[in-house]
């Protein structure tokens, strides 16, 4: 099928993508209330250890009395100990254990105030220990010995098939939207290829995803299956809760999904890059399949080497980027002269200018002067661009692979100018580089029609695609999408043009204007003491203030009070850190948040017990952040480091970790130890406080178990200026 989609068509099959996408985000797949037959689940009271719940065939393989009876009666002591000493989203492999007929694989999980234990026949002649570690270094070096991100993925799913057995294994990609494609693929000789397809975000909703990140593999052997009902002594303990869970019985609309793709069984392995969902290895067969623990358990190992080297190779890719941009940087550079006007700059390194950003054109507005080379719209589009441009590539670049999308009017010349980056040079004369993408028609492969219809009733029942037919659909109004090396570059060029013009300019007033410099220099100098002034008094009365409640706090003989003054000591410091930190340097608006964050613990440090500082580890990735942003993510940082020094060893020093990255528009800043872990939910002013801290920078704050320990993250997005339109 071809289908052709016109502009005006796109929007109300986006809208009915979203609305489908919201029913099926719904659908409560963690509570099935029924397992996989082809396993059994014990459900125990982690307070009394009885077997409260159960599902599968219990009776004929394991006991044929098991509701109530003492979970070390069925499994013995020693797997019960295993099972008490794991956290929750933690999942603990059990010795075997024996049934009625044979040995059972045993898994344990905790939710909440239950035990969850998984049970599957064990292996009758698996491979021995020492052939499966053979076997998955064998394909770590398989994976390792690739040149690209393509030949990686073509050589894993050579590497999973060979593990699993399946018919079709595929590497499965996520775009930023939640649809997928398929980008490699190794299958029987029978079987159609789904490679180079694309899937619609229906296809694995939100709630799944999750999942998958928790369950790093997940295997249906039958697709037909009768699925085994939870029996419970008590009603409610149906419902509880099976993430963890990988007998899980799957959602009735996944299961007619696989059986309309002729799918007998399937698995599904995550891979995870840096606790975001990179992608799956899915595998399909055409009839009945399953896999040991064994094989499982390498496909987990391998599908974390894989994420390891997709990790590398992007890296090396970016790094090899960098390079080339930078070298054709440097000639077009090479060939600017900042007393000569932009024109014959463009004239000379447009060529240049266009290959570094791999560009069709550019253009230069500077005041009422516009110069171009390449392919560019008319002079009056360009005015018009420019107009609506100027002030969204200030401070940061703007860039877009739709600009139509964001401004319609810009779909007249979309043929010349789909995609735009943009830099806004702060100069006595506004100057603005603009860099232009043609459109880049592109035919998409579906596997089966994404735009179905979809019901808008919230009540409505759900149910999947019947055909997965190839569907061709042709995207208009899109230009290649801009990297992050490019946007680097483009935001260099501006820098170092800007500061040349900057250089030129201050010789002519050197020149004409020497005395009236002389002037400037001096109210420069008394600015910059007044500001140092200001800085000065703000420290002292700071630090008065620490002084006044160190001295009532000295003198109380109430142990709270004064516990409470010395919080208030603490963070009164912490408060004039943040201050001398970022005014007293260069800048106040934009603050590399990774040297702020070094010299903060630096500082936080000098006032802590010295094995603190030995025993800490500092992970930092470069991000541009907002002075006014930094404060806040600053304080919260200062709470979270005072919290560990409190509570997680006892008030001793031990093992400390700072983690900052950014993904897309967000950083994450996370703060872990391996101490004693959350032991309270008493919320006092500090946590109040850094509440209302991550509130005001429109974070996330999450707090997980670090088996032992805890890590506490803080997401939030860097800047809304940092908006990329895309």
């Amino acid at each position: 099928m071809k289908a052709d989609i016109p502009a005006s068509l796109q929007d109300s099959l986006r809208a009915v993508s979203e609305d489908e996408l919201t029913l099926c985000d719904r659908e409560p797949i963690h509570i099935p209330g029924s397992i996989q037959p082809h396993g059994m689940l014990l459900v125990a009271d982690r307070g009394t250890l009885d077997v409260v719940a159960g599902a599968g065939d219990i009776e004929g393989r394991l006991a044929p009395q098991w509701l109530g009876r003492p979970l070390a009666s069925l499994i013995g002591s020693a797997a019960v100990e295993i099972a008490l000493g794991i956290e929750d989203e933690t999942s603990a492999v059990l010795d075997p254990v024996t049934g009625l007929e044979n040995s059972l694989d045993g898994v344990a999980h905790r939710t909440g105030e239950y035990l969850l234990i998984e049970l599957e026949d064990a292996e009758r002649a698996g491979a021995s220990t020492a052939r499966i570690f053979t076997r998955i270094e064998e394909a770590g070096a398989a994976l390792a010995r690739t040149h690209d991100l393509l030949d990686l993925c073509e050589a894993a799913v050579q590497q999973f098939r060979a593990i699993t057995g399946y018919d079709r294994v595929m590497i499965y990609r996520f775009h930023e939207d939640g649809a997928g494609s398929v980008v490699a693929e190794d299958r029987a000789a029978h079987l159609v290829s789904f490679l180079n397809h694309q899937f619609p975000a229906t296809d694995i909703p939100k709630q799944a995803r999750a999942l998958y990140i928790r369950n790093r593999i997940r295997v249906i052997p039958d697709v037909c299956y009768e699925p085994a009902p939870i029996r419970a002594a008590e009603a409610g303990l149906s419902e509880v809760d099976l993430s963890d869970v990988g007998l899980r019985s799957v959602s009735p609309i996944h299961i007619r999904y696989l059986q309309n793709m002729a799918v007998g069984a399937s698995a599904s392995i995550s891979i995870v890059m840096d606790g975001h969902l990179w992608g799956l290895v899915a595998c399909h067969h055409d009839e009945a399949k399953t896999i040991s623990l064994s094989d499982r358990t390498a496909c987990r190992i391998l599908a974390h080497t894989l994420s390891q080297q997709i990790a590398a190779k992007d890296e090396a890719e970016l790094t090899r980027e960098r390079v080339r941009i930078r070298a054709s940087e440097d000639t077009a550079l090479a060939l600017y002269d900042p007393e000569s006007s932009f024109e014959s700059f463009v004239e000379g390194a447009g060529s240049e200018l266009c290959r570094m950003l791999g560009a069709d054109g550019l253009a230069v507005l500077s005041g009422t002067q516009i110069s171009t080379f390449g392919r560019c719209p008319d002079e009056a589009d360009l005015r018009t661009i420019g107009e609506w441009v100027k002030d969204k590539a200030a401070p940061f670049p703007f860039l877009t692979d739709r600009l139509a999308l964001h401004w319609p009017e810009a779909e007249a010349f979309q043929s010349l100018a789909s995609g735009l980056l943009a830099v806004s040079l702060s100069t006595e004369t506004p100057i603005c580089l603009i860099w232009l993408r043609a459109e880049k028609i592109e035919t998409v492969e579906w596997a089966g029609n994404p735009h179905k219809g979809a019901s808008t009733d919230p009540n409505a029942v759900l149910t999947p695609r019947s055909s997965f037919e190839t569907w061709s659909d042709t995207v208009r109004g899109r230009s290649r999408p801009w990297s992050i090396a490019e946007v680097e570059s483009a935001s260099r060029v501006g820098r170092l043009l800007r500061e040349r013009r900057q250089a030129i300019r201050l010789k002519e007033l050197n020149r004409d204007l020497l005395e009236t410099v002389r002037e400037n220099q001096l109210l420069l100098q008394q600015k910059g003491f007044l500001l140092r002034e200001v800085n000065h008094r703000v420290q002292n009365s700071l630090q008065l203030v620490a002084a006044f409640l160190r001295m009532q706090a000295r003198d109380l003989d109430d142990a709270a009070t004064k516990s409470q003054l010395s919080e208030a000591q603490r963070r009164l410091n912490a408060v004039a850190l943040v201050h001398r930190r970022l005014y007293s340097g260069e800048s106040v608006e934009i603050v590399d948040l990774s040297r702020y964050i070094r010299d903060l613990w630096t500082d936080l440090a000098s006032s802590m017990d010295g094995a603190w500082a030995e025993r800490a580890r500092l992970d930092l990735a470069p991000v541009q952040i907002a002075a006014d942003r930094a404060v806040h993510v600053g304080l919260i940082m200062t709470e979270l480091v005072i919290n560990t020094q409190k509570y997680a060893y006892d008030g001793k020093a031990g093992p400390l970790a700072i983690r900052l990255d950014q993904h897309l528009g967000r950083f994450r800043l996370a703060v872990s130890d391996r101490g004693a872990g959350k032991s309270r939910d008493h919320q006092g002013f500090g946590s109040k406080m850094m509440r209302a801290m991550v509130d005001q920078i429109e974070g996330t704050l999450e707090e997980a178990g670090n088996r032992p320990g805890l890590v506490t993250t803080v997401s939030a997005p860097v800047e809304r200026a940092l908006h990329q339109g895309s």
